[in-house]
C-alpha cells in the first residue's frame, strides 16, 4: 500500500525505517531520503510507526 503519494513511499518502507529506529515521521522519511512535502500522509505514517513500536 502506498502511504506517501508524493514521495512513492509504501508501507513495508516505514514499517522497516520504523523497526530500524525511527520514532517519529520525519525521521522514518529521513531516513529514506525524504520528507514529507504535503502532509496527508503523516498521520498514517504516525499510526504505522506505533504499531511497530508496540509489536517491538
Amino acid at each position: 500500500m502506498v502511504v506517501c503519494i508524493c514521495n512513492a513511499l509504501r508501507e513495508n518502507q516505514v514499517r522497516d525505517a520504523a523497526r530500524a529506529g525511527c520514532r517519529d515521521p520525519l525521521s522514518a522519511y529521513a531516513s529514506l531520503g525524504c520528507r514529507p512535502r504535503c502532509g496527508q500522509c503523516v498521520p498514517f505514517a504516525r499510526e504505522l510507526i506505533a504499531s511497530e513500536s508496540a509489536a517491538a
